[in-house]
């Protein structure tokens, strides 16, 4: 045990802090693990960090969500919305104010700040790396983060602890539950990766259903910069025929969402049957117009994204859109790491996911003997 827990929640993540100190303190019929904290800004726009009460010794969990885009504060009158560098400038503002009191600190960032820029093509900046280093130079001991773009962000900082957790139980849960005329095997369906990157996490997840995967490749013009990326010239599919099969495509984040309904076109023009997305993180960052088009076009049957990060309300209100709830599960991974237990069942979890397709399967022969 490495001390009492207590969880700070800063106001971009505070609505799944208290969920999560809620079932902490119903699973150990303990007392309140919460400890309030405030990042308050003057009016020039700069800001400092407050915690409200005492962490001495304290096995502290700090929640962060920096992609929240949400939020806002006043700077010279005017309201400035929350960039995800102001989040993590919130984040090491409660740690310099636990002033080194705590007995062991862990941050919890489901979405790694920065983490799309995870390697150098060009003279440019490495922020994500040099995070990880100045957490690990601040005095944390762990960082949990989701479904991180490259896992090999962990070779940055060795000595420390970078746990990047899969969500693909919660995906396979909620996929399961939501439709009960899945047929799983080979001729039935296909795990899709819709770019080289994406590859592991479909790997992951078919070996486990038993089914066979593809993979498109993204064929980019590395003549020209288009908001700071190379723009896409064409998706070029490897894999056996989808026709009449369901589809699973899966990728860590939807952010403008065109290249995940460009993969969804070309899965239909090839005669996939139902095409369901499982994304970590739903950014949406150009709004839903085109997944509202796509959809009534029949593109695609659900999305699947978790409430790891902020949801916008109208996301929750499309009809195509399931949450995947991942509260419990970041319950259990402070329950585990408070314990001194292994956290390996709860990174990558296919004892659980195996378990949970044979139940279903057993319901699927139940159904069909009666």
């Amino acid at each position: 045990m490495a001390g009492k827990i207590g969880i700070l929640a800063l106001e971009s993540a505070e609505r799944m802090g208290k969920k999560v100190t809620d079932i902490l303190s119903d699973w150990r019929n303990e007392e309140d693990y919460w400890i309030p904290v405030e990042c308050p800004r003057f009016g020039s726009g700069e800001g400092k960090g407050i915690v409200r009460q005492s962490v001495r010794d304290r096995d502290l969990y700090i929640l962060v969500d920096v992609s929240n885009s949400s939020l806002t504060y006043m700077m010279d009158g005017t309201p400035n919305r929350m960039s995800p560098d102001d989040h993590y400038q919130d984040l090491k503002r409660i740690i310099a104010a636990c002033n080194g009191k705590a007995a062991r600190i862990t941050v919890i960032m489901p979405f790694l700040y920065e983490s799309r820029q995870h390697r150098k093509t060009t003279r440019e900046s490495l922020d994500c790396a040099v995070m990880l280093q100045e957490l690990e130079q601040m005095g944390v001991h762990d960082i949990i983060t989701f479904d991180t773009h490259d896992p090999r962000m962990q070779n940055v900082i060795p000595l420390s602890g970078l746990e990047n957790v899969s969500p693909a139980l919660q995906f396979t849960q909620s996929l399961l539950t939501e439709y009960e005329d899945l047929q799983i095997d080979s001729k039935h369906m296909m795990f899709v990766a819709p770019d080289e990157g994406a590859t592991d996490r479909v790997i992951f997840l078919a070996t486990l259903f038993g089914v066979n995967i593809g993979m498109f490749y993204k064929r980019r013009d590395y003549s020209t910069i288009v908001n700071g990326m190379n723009p896409i010239i064409a998706h070029d599919f490897c894999g056996e025929p989808v026709a009449d099969k369901d589809i699973i495509v899966i990728d860590d984040m939807i952010s403008s969402g065109g290249s995940m309904i460009d993969v969804a076109k070309q899965l239909k023009a090839r005669g996939a049957k139902r095409i369901f997305i499982f994304s970590t993180f739903g950014l949406f960052t150009h709004g839903f117009e085109k997944f509202d088009k796509a959809y009534e076009e029949g593109l695609f049957t659900r999305i699947f994204t978790t409430n790891l990060i902020y949801q916008k309300p109208e996301l929750l209100n499309r009809k195509y859109y399931c949450s995947v709830g991942m509260t419990r599960y970041i319950a259990a991974i402070i329950d585990t790491l408070n314990k001194g237990s292994s956290m390996q069942e709860i990174i990558k979890p296919a004892k659980r996911i195996q378990d949970t397709l044979q139940i279903y399967r057993q319901k699927e022969a139940s159904r069909q003997l009666h």
